[in-house]
């Protein structure tokens, strides 16, 4: 499974949040944008999915996940923050890298699969590098949907 299957360019976005929550409100409201889905419902199911445990799994990277009911396939959305943000992580420290991964409620395998996909290639501390380096938007999907071999 390749990133650019469920990443579009224009998932690829800039958000403001000084807090955990507000960071999960604003994912909701921009994932809302692009899937067409109910942003409470959306926030409300990450939040759900952080009370199970923390999905700030280290090195300045969060990636929240959650299924929702009604979503035709994978979604995901990334955003690189100008500003640390406080997340819980598994390490104590702040997140910048965030790779937000919505999936169909029957989607079990392709759900895992994306999941390893991007947990991959984040877990790169060379490329989460490139991508705090990126100028803009357009170069971050970029970097995103080379293929892993690249990437490294």
């Amino acid at each position: 499974m390749e990133i650019q299957e469920f990443l579009e360019p224009d998932s690829v976005i800039n958000i403001r949040a000084s807090s955990k929550k507000q960071l999960l409100q604003e994912l909701a409201k921009a994932s809302t944008r692009i899937i067409n889905h109910d942003e409470g419902k959306i926030f409300d199911t990450l939040l759900e999915r952080e009370r199970l445990g923390s999905t700030g799994v280290g090195k300045g990277v969060a990636i929240p996940h959650a299924k929702l009911s009604g979503l035709n396939s994978l979604q995901g959305v990334f955003s690189r923050l100008d500003k640390p943000v406080d997340f819980e992580s598994v390490d104590g420290y702040p997140v910048d890298l965030i790779f937000l991964l919505l999936a169909p409620l029957e989607a079990n395998a392709d759900h895992l699969k994306a999941l390893a996909k991007v947990s991959r290639l984040l877990r790169n501390t060379d490329f989460c590098e490139k991508l705090r380096g990126a100028s803009n938007s357009e170069g971050l999907y970029i970097l995103l949907t080379q293929s892993e071999a690249e990437a490294a």
